[in-house]
């Protein structure tokens, strides 16, 4: 499976922003599918994941009310809306996907499968 993470960029604080997740070689329904993010000097954390069988979403507290995450598995594309930025949502985001389970799993050491990354800097 190969993750290709697009979107990115460069907006101001309150500005929205939507990422895209395109996967290849693999039928994504197959896939627990989650996005992550790093910033620089601290850890990559869990942002949201949403369940393969019936869609439900999960967001960590920081990103609740303001990022959407959603999947496509005819288009193989999971995405992520992001609304009302600040600043500390600057990192790098990843696109990540791992065998289907019983649970959202929120620990990076999960998922098998990683994008590259997508820089999102939100200024003031």
């Amino acid at each position: 499976v190969q993750l290709q993470a697009s979107g990115g960029g460069l907006v101001q604080d309150g500005d929205s922003l939507s990422l895209s997740c395109a996967s290849s070689g693999g039928t994504m329904n197959r896939l627990e599918m989650a996005w992550f993010r790093q910033a620089p000097g601290k850890e990559r954390e869990f942002v949201a994941a949403i369940r393969w069988e019936n869609g439900i979403q999960y967001y960590t507290d920081s990103v609740k009310g303001r990022f959407i995450i959603s999947r496509d598995d005819v288009k193989d594309t999971l995405y992520l809306q992001m609304n009302s930025l600040k600043l500390e949502d600057t990192a790098v985001y990843y696109c990540a996907a791992k065998p289907r389970g019983t649970t959202i799993v929120k620990q990076p050491p999960s998922y098998a499968y990683w994008g590259q990354g997508t820089q999102v800097t939100v200024s003031s």
